[in-house]
């Protein structure tokens, strides 16, 4: 009896086991969603359609983007965290989904590191600071000169609290001593509206969003908030060009699965990230986005895994040096 009921055991694990690894081998075998944790219309959003496209013509399956913009993109990436891990529900996330979200609430929605499955970076995206059209300055230096003079009257706009577009101005202002009204909204597209409409003052915008209004004449490019000039409006000075050191703001965006995912299903896809990007077309259309693709190197799941660790640490630092909070 003991042993009938061992081999049912053994057989019952055998059948298991290779139900699943069967179910790797068909992966995917249905469509795939994609949440982008943003409302429809944000620079996250316009690069997440692109890759969405490209990537599911190498897999053989639709990819379908559902749009989640609430609470800086919390709510949409707790309900990645939380599905199955089959490989049928994947994220993108960015700095401030992934890294900020972890200190600026005093429970925090998920942890970062532990309930989700790294599939690899992709881009990083410089902040672009933009004012809106009748704001009386033309440049870095008569912005702040304006803004400490008119700080008690003035807002600035972001995709919610903790936010991509949040942090970045919220930093800058801490730093330059400005003290203005923060005004959340529940997405990019929203807030850059009330920009172009001259509702709102300013806002650190995605670069895909900011340079393609700033070029349009909706907006007035300010200054680009990195390091160096984006190659997709060169003509904008950086912050340290102008005198302004030590408020570069990059936001990285990355895909990731639930926690528990399959090794093959996370190499499959990120195998499709790595041959779109291979794609001159593809990289050309990124890029003049203001999206800086990141190296093979960079592009790995455990890069990005010990990426995300020592990201947490050190914005951690910062967060609380600035006093940031969300409760």
């Amino acid at each position: 009896m003991r042993a009938t009921k061992a081999a049912l055991a053994a057989t019952a694990l055998l059948a298991a086991v290779t139900g699943t690894a069967q179910a790797q081998d068909n992966w995917p075998n249905r469509p795939i969603t994609l949440v982008v944790p943003f409302s429809a219309g944000g620079g996250v959003d316009a690069s997440a359609r692109l890759q969405a496209l490209a990537m599911g013509e190498i897999l053989g399956q639709t990819i379908v983007v559902e749009n989640v913009g609430a609470a800086a993109g919390t709510v949409g990436s707790a309900r990645v965290a939380k599905a199955a891990p089959d490989g049928y529900t994947m994220l993108i996330g960015n700095s401030g989904t992934q890294v900020y979200s972890q200190w600026l609430y005093k429970k925090r929605p998920y942890d970062s590191v532990a309930d989700f499955e790294p599939v690899g970076l992709v881009t990083e995206s410089p902040r672009v600071l933009v004012a809106r059209n009748g704001l009386p300055v033309k440049n870095l230096q008569e912005f702040i000169a304006y803004t400490k003079a008119n700080q008690d009257k003035m807002q600035y706009s972001s995709a919610g609290v903790g936010s991509g577009t949040h942090l970045p101005c919220a930093l800058f202002n801490f730093t330059l001593g400005l003290n203005v009204t923060h005004v959340p909204y529940r997405g990019e597209g929203p807030a850059l509206q009330d920009v172009i409409a001259d509702r709102i003052d300013y806002m650190c915008t995605t670069a895909q969003s900011g340079i393609s209004q700033s070029k349009q004449g909706a907006v007035k490019g300010i200054a680009v908030m990195s390091p160096r000039r984006t190659a997709a409006y060169p003509e904008l000075l950086t912050t340290g060009e102008q005198g302004v050191k030590g408020v570069e703001a990059t936001v990285w965006n990355g895909f990731f699965l639930p926690k528990g995912t399959p090794k093959p299903i996370v190499e499959k896809i990120n195998k499709a990230l790595a041959t779109i990007l291979s794609k001159p077309e593809t990289r050309q259309k990124m890029e003049q986005m203001g999206l800086e693709i990141l190296p093979p190197e960079q592009r790995t799941p455990e890069y990005l895994a010990q990426f995300l660790k020592e990201d947490v640490e050190r914005w951690g630092k910062v967060i609380k040096a600035a006093g940031i909070s969300v409760d």
